[in-house]
């Protein structure tokens, strides 16, 4: 008879530590929510990074193509210059 009890005794522990816990689902799914927002927000950080970074380096090749004109037009009227004042 002891036996059968402590059987007893046994599945019922085990069976309450399977039972799920709404408390604990809510909790995980709340966690879980909180980790995809966090990377989600992690993401368009990055993203948002990435296209500044982009635009930036557009910008500064614009600016060097730009400078690069005016520094050819310069030396061609330095050139007409030179000749003129000979």
């Amino acid at each position: 008879m002891k036996k059968v009890a402590v059987t007893v005794a046994v599945l019922a522990l085990g069976l309450a530590a399977c039972a799920k816990s709404t408390d604990a689902n809510n909790d995980m799914t709340a966690n879980d929510m909180y980790t995809e927002n966090a990377a989600d927000t992690d993401m368009n950080v990055s993203m948002d990074a990435t296209e500044n970074a982009a635009g930036n380096a557009l910008e500064s090749a614009g600016n060097a193509i730009d400078n690069a004109q005016e520094a050819v037009e310069n030396a061609g009227e330095a050139v007409e210059n030179a000749a003129t004042n000979q």
